[in-house]
């Protein structure tokens, strides 16, 4: 890489980090104009455009960091289930330590998947329909629910990935400390994951309608 172009990249992703720490004091992707990411970045609003036609397509290159990030996770989910005979509790921790590795991507993810750029929606439905997809896969492979059909097998991996995107809010954002240990984000996470995968390995009828 040659020095202009390792500066452009620097750039480019000192304007993310940008936006990730204006979101981080509370704001969402929809109310950060142009010009505040530019300032926070160091760079005048003209220099913005040199990286990104706009801020939606900023927002689309901020959704394909995350992804990039989470398929990575998945990646290590996966070994430990494949190769090392992972429990839902082990492969949830390896989620959790990488939420709180990258609490910026994740932060962005939880706030935007309903949020008002309608292209950063559209990206984040793609990305977790894709993450689904794979977990079907993975699912079929690893064969611990017999019983299931692949439409079944498809219904629990979107109950999965729909649940862990729907718990992201929480922690990233942890609630109070009082909250009893039964109902922090992580202990619910793992617990909830839990129902869904022994439920699926017990249920009889998925997939067949009016059974």
């Amino acid at each position: 890489m040659t020095p202009r172009s390792a500066q452009k990249q620097h750039t480019r992703h000192a304007l993310m980090d940008s936006a990730r720490l204006l979101m981080d004091n509370g704001r969402g992707f929809g109310s950060l104009s142009l010009r505040e990411v530019a300032r926070t970045a160091g760079i005048v609003p003209a220099g913005f455009y040199r990286h990104f036609e706009d801020m939606d397509q900023l927002g689309l290159a901020l959704v394909q960091e995350v992804g990039e990030t989470f398929r990575a996770t998945i990646r290590e989910v996966r070994r430990n289930e494949f190769e090392l005979g992972g429990i839902i509790d082990a492969s949830a921790r390896i989620f959790l330590a990488a939420v709180a590795t990258n609490r910026g991507q994740f932060l962005f993810l939880a706030r935007e998947q309903y949020g008002g750029s309608l292209p950063v929606r559209q990206a984040i439905a793609a990305l977790r329909q894709a993450i689904t997809d794979d977990l079907a896969a993975d699912l079929k492979l690893i064969q611990r629910m017999p019983n299931l059909d692949d439409e079944g097998l498809d219904l629990v991996a979107d109950l999965v990935v729909k649940t862990v995107f729907a718990t992201l809010p929480e922690l990233v954002d942890p609630p109070a400390a009082d909250r009893p240990a039964h109902l922090t984000p992580e202990t619910k996470i793992i617990q909830q994951l839990r129902f869904i995968m022994i439920g699926g390995k017990h249920w009889l009828y998925a997939g067949k309608p009016g059974s």
